[in-house]
């Protein structure tokens, strides 16, 4: 994908760099160990990850500044929770996370302003059709969401058209020259054109999985959490949410 010369944000488009996967890995390292240069440098090279997400975003008459900065937040935060023990690239993971700042940022800034009752029933409806779908795996009707959240049908149903359509796990999030990542790919990465056989073997690998080792496998990647949140919002240590989700990740990977 190339750009002309259109500056965002005061940041010349054209000259943005593209650091190469091995550079990545190796600034995440120094990231780590408090090096606020590498980290510095790790935005910088990723500058063209966030212009590249708030593609989809900027028909929709958003300012282009204000989207790039909301997406540099989305950056910073994906690199300050990365898990370099993980066998994912940096891309996958952070995509998502940015698009994911992107979709909060554009739901509270929503010109129809959406009371706070009614946001809080809309997730509380997508939180339980993710745990349904996890539990029968198929996507549930809106009378099995109300019934599991004790909400009435219709109330559901005006909740969840007052905000923006959940992020679904089929969703391209971004693409770069021919290469399309999906909100699935947080949790693997497609590299040859077996993809498609690698994404029936990785499902297969998820249902092996226990019904918490799955949640805090939604609440890490898909809903961006930390491990110190999740360890709150389930109740159990942070030392535990780390060791239940490497074997989670480790079984998935020997799998695949």
């Amino acid at each position: 994908m190339y750009y002309n010369k259109v500056e965002i944000s005061g940041v010349d488009t054209s000259k943005l760099t593209v650091l190469k996967e091995a550079e990545k890995t190796e600034l995440l390292k120094k990231v780590k160990q408090g090096d606020k240069d590498a980290r510095d440098k790790l935005i910088r090279g990723n500058l063209r990850l966030v212009l590249s997400v708030i593609q989809k975003f900027i028909p929709r008459g958003e300012n282009p500044d204000d989207l790039f900065q909301v997406g540099c937040i989305g950056l910073i935060k994906a690199i300050d929770n990365f898990d370099l023990s993980r066998n994912v690239r940096f891309s996958t993971y952070a995509v998502p996370m940015i698009s994911g700042e992107l979709r909060r940022y554009l739901r509270d800034n929503n010109p129809i302003r959406v009371s706070r009752s009614m946001r809080d029933l809309a997730y509380k409806a997508m939180q339980a059709k993710e745990k349904i779908t996890l539990r029968t795996h198929k996507e549930p009707t809106v009378s099995e969401i109300a019934k599991e959240i004790g909400a009435k049908r219709n109330d559901v149903i005006t909740a969840m058209e007052s905000i923006s359509a959940p992020l679904s796990l089929y969703e391209p999030v971004f693409s770069d020259g021919g290469d399309t990542l999906y909100a699935l790919d947080q949790i693997g990465d497609k590299t040859d054109d077996g993809c498609w056989l690698d994404e029936i073997v990785l499902r297969e690998s998820i249902n092996t999985l226990n019904q918490r080792e799955k949640n805090i496998l939604f609440m890490r990647f898909l809903q961006g959490k930390t491990q110190v949140e999740v360890a709150e919002e389930i109740g159990i240590s942070q030392a535990q949410v780390s060791r239940l989700e490497k074997g989670a990740i480790d079984r998935i990977s020997g799998r695949i």
